[in-house]
Parts: structure tokens; C-alpha cells; sequence
């Protein structure tokens, strides 16, 4: 289903979810070793749109499961509030996704958003269900950024690699829920249950980077929420206060466990 675009301001409400690290976080910020379990850097990134009220997500959302199995890939599901009018209000959807959803249409010129998308490395895009031109944005766009996320104790150690570059990007903690299921009972998808993987919970901006290797340890318990067991990160770049092209990622499934 599609949408007009109108001017909303991308992740207006996701610089509101959280501050660059706190001063007690950034105290911890030092070289490590030992580290067990390292989680190499992916190889893209998938923003996969959705809605419980649109009645064409599902195939998309089975999609976003199959390829969330690779561990190559770093899939994350963000449902939209715009169909909510439809009969329908989605339980997982949060209006800072709607804004940014509109931010990637608004930087690529687009004239309307739809569902279901799958955004690309914070770049190209395609129909959610499309597998094929999916798979095909992926072998064509890769990440330039190793990026490592793993357990050390009770805290998370991050390691961002040096690349020579000449725009600096944000480090961005995304808590996720690795599954969720919802049975529907009104609008196009009524009596219909429909699992959810990797839904995004909550996106809180960590650190600057401009190049330089970054090294640091975030205690799991500041890193975690309570609706959350998974934790990714993204490195992205803005332009024109819009997100942009995503230069690397990492994800730690269950670092509570």
C-alpha cells in the first residue's frame, strides 16, 4: 500500500530516545581484550516497513524472517501508524518510524512511502516481498565499516574499525524483540496471526564517529531494555538532517543470556 509523503523530520524522535553516552558511559570508554564471542561486522542492513492494518505485508514479512537467519545480515522490522485509520491500531508501531521512513523518500526525491519496504543499507529500496531485487540491492551495496559487538562480563564491548572518510556518522544501540506474534482481529489482516522478528523497540544514538578507530565497553544493563533481547548497531551517516547511507552494523542476539 502507498502513501503521499508529506515534510516530517527524520528521527525528529529518535534523537528524543536517548542522549550521546553519559558521562558514566563514557568513562568506560577504554582498549579491551579477551573478549569471547565477537560478532563480525554484516554485511547490510535491512529496514523492512510494515503494518499490521496492510493487508500485502505478511509475504514481507515472512521474508524478513527467512533472511533474519542470516548471520551476515542485520534485518530489523519497523512498523508504521499510517494504516492504523483502516480499522486496525498496530500494536508494535511507533510515529518515529513513520518519520523515518519519510526521511529516506524525502533524501531520494520519492513523492510517497508504501508498505511493505525494505530500505537497503539506509539507501536503495524495493517491495518487501520482492526477494529477488532484495538479495540483488545486497550483493551490490556493502557495508565499508567493520564494526564488532560480543559480551565481556556484564558489559557489551564495542570495537569500530579507522576508515579513511570524509563524512562522519552517528553510532546508533538498537533494542529489538526477536519475535513477536499478533493475532489481529479488525481491518484488512482480520482474524489473521502474524509473527513479527526483529522488531525495533527502541534507537538510541551512542557515539560520533569521524573515521577514527573506537574502542569501548557499555554496560549491558544501560544497553538493554526491558522489551528488548536483542541489541544491534548501526553506523550512519545524515544528510540534510535526513538518515542516509549506513556504513556499517553489528548485532548481539540475547546479550542478557
Amino acid at each position: 500500500m502507498q502513501l503521499t509523503s508529506s515534510s516530517h523530520t527524520a528521527e525528529k524522535r529518535f534523537s528524543q530516545c536517548g542522549r550521546y553516552l553519559r558521562s558514566a558511559v563514557f568513562a568506560l570508554v577504554t582498549l579491551f581484550g579477551g573478549v569471547e564471542a565477537a560478532q563480525a561486522g554484516a554485511k547490510g542492513v535491512i529496514e523492512l516497513y510494515t503494518s499490521q492494518g496492510c493487508s500485502s505485508c505478511p509475504p514481507a514479512d515472512e521474508l524478513a524472517a527467512e533472511l533474519a537467519k542470516d548471520p551476515d545480515l542485520v534485518v530489523l522490522t519497523l512498523p508504521v501508524t499510517y494504516w492504523d485509520y483502516l480499522g486496525w491500531k498496530d500494536t508494535f508501531a511507533k510515529e518515529a518510524f513513520n518519520e523515518r521512513q519519510y526521511g529516506y523518500a524525502a533524501l531520494r526525491g520519492d513523492r510517497s512511502v508504501y508498505t511493505p519496504q525494505m530500505v537497503v543499507n539506509g539507501d536503495d529500496h524495493a517491495v518487501g516481498s520482492n526477494a529477488r531485487q532484495v538479495n540483488r540491492l545486497l550483493k551490490r551495496d556493502k557495508l565499508p565499516v567493520d564494526i564488532s559487538v560480543s559480551l565481556d562480563g556484564d558489559d557489551l564491548a564495542i570495537e569500530v574499525e579507522r576508515h579513511r572518510t570524509s563524512k562522519s556518522a552517528t553510532l546508533w544501540a538498537i533494542l529489538y524483540q526477536k519475535k513477536g506474534t499478533v493475532s489481529i482481529g479488525r481491518g484488512e489482516n482480520r482474524n489473521r496471526t502474524i509473527t513479527y522478528t526483529n522488531i525495533v523497540r527502541e534507537m538510541r544514538p551512542l557515539a560520533k564517529w569521524n573515521g577514527d578507530a573506537m574502542t569501548f565497553k557499555l554496560p549491558k544493563e544501560d544497553a538493554m531494555g526491558r522489551k528488548a533481547d536483542g541489541f544491534a548497531l548501526v553506523l550512519q551517516t545524515k544528510q540534510s538532517g535526513r538518515p542516509s547511507r549506513i556504513l556499517g552494523a553489528a548485532m548481539l542476539s540475547s546479550p542478557s543470556s
